[in-house]
């Protein structure tokens, strides 16, 4: 079988602080004197057990408390460029030759200025290691369904300063947290923002609630990508809504299973998807916390969903056309995919 780590792709959907490798998040821990819920704290091999939660609000509650330990443990501009440095380097060795990293900077802003300020050392660090890794690190800007729409649409003339679609630009906005809460539509204002600035509208929906809110987030929000979105699948006239309008979906298997979405990898309808004409892109959402990487997520579409070596580089193909990255870096990738299938 061919190496999986040697297929082009690009990678759509990081998380931030769910990027950290655990030895980093142990050592800025131990650096800022913060001690780590246990479900925090690496083995000996430096790795966490992948968190199994239930896909109710205790489980999500209990995600989220795990996600602010871990995003309390980033108190400096240091702290944040490792972590950028760190996700282009791990993507980097898996073959993946775009990266798209959303981040929310409020969380960071205390500890090095303000908002400009967190957003311009994420943006610097995704130029640099975007130059020494040789893969392309965009950024989006996301804003959280737990805080008021005001808050959104100042993230978002925020982010439209940075628009561009190359290294360390801000190329997209998003909308991330529990799904559950906010009203979609008070969002809209701050996407209409971002789609004057030129930046794609990629937030999430589509995988704690089902086809009703990915139905309600496309009228509302117009996305250009839709952070998970699996549950389209369970409604065939969304899904062909979804389709027919071109709007990828992020699907992240691991983070699926770990949140109780689906009992097992095999419940994640990534084959349905596909088979109906969705533009699936793979990503590892939260490997800190799911304990899979992106190569992980091809993996188990190869041994578990039974994908052909064909249709792993349809994924990856995918991936790539849906990213916000200038044409030229596309085709590059393109030609590589090609390239991979044609090794004996």
């Amino acid at each position: 079988m061919r190496d999986l780590s040697l297929l082009p792709k690009a990678h759509l959907h990081l998380h931030f602080t769910g990027s950290m490798r655990p030895t980093t998040l142990a050592e800025l821990a131990e650096g800022h004197g913060i001690r780590l819920p246990a479900a925090l704290r690496a083995d000996d091999d430096g790795a966490l057990d992948p968190l199994r939660l239930p896909a109710d609000e205790r489980g999500w509650f209990r995600f989220q408390r795990l996600y602010d330990a871990a995003r309390a443990c980033v108190r400096s501009e240091a702290d944040m460029r490792r972590i950028v440095a760190e996700a282009a380097e791990d993507d980097a060795a898996e073959g993946s030759g775009r990266l798209e990293i959303q981040v929310d900077p409020t969380s960071y802003a205390p500890f090095v200025g303000g908002i400009t300020p967190a957003i311009e050392i994420v943006l610097d660090e995704a130029r640099s290691a975007s130059a020494r890794t040789g893969t392309e690190v965009g950024v989006v800007v996301a804003a959280s369904r737990m805080r008021h729409p005001l808050e959104a649409r100042t993230l978002a003339r925020l982010a439209a300063r940075y628009a561009g679609d190359g290294p360390g630009e801000v190329v997209g906005f998003g909308l991330s947290n529990d799904e559950r809460r906010g009203d979609t539509g008070e969002f809209a204002a701050a996407f209409r923002i971002a789609r004057r600035a030129g930046l794609a509208a990629v937030p999430h929906g589509g995988e704690l609630l089902g086809p009703d809110h990915v139905h309600e987030l496309v009228g509302a929000l117009a996305p250009d990508r839709l952070g998970h979105g699996v549950r389209s699948v369970e409604d065939p006239d969304v899904l062909a809504r979804v389709v027919d309008a071109g709007i990828a979906l992020e699907v992240c298997p691991a983070s699926n299973v770990s949140l109780g979405v689906y009992r097992a990898a095999d419940d994640v309808p990534l084959g349905a998807l596909v088979s109906a004409g969705a533009r699936v892109a793979l990503g590892a959402d939260d490997p800190l916390l799911f304990g899979s990487r992106l190569v992980d997520q091809y993996a188990t579409a190869r041994t578990v969903h039974g994908f052909s070596d064909d249709a792993l580089a349809g994924l990856a193909r995918s991936s790539i056309e849906a990213s916000l990255a200038p044409d030229a870096t596309k085709s590059r990738l393109l030609a590589g995919v090609e390239a991979w299938l044609a090794e004996s």
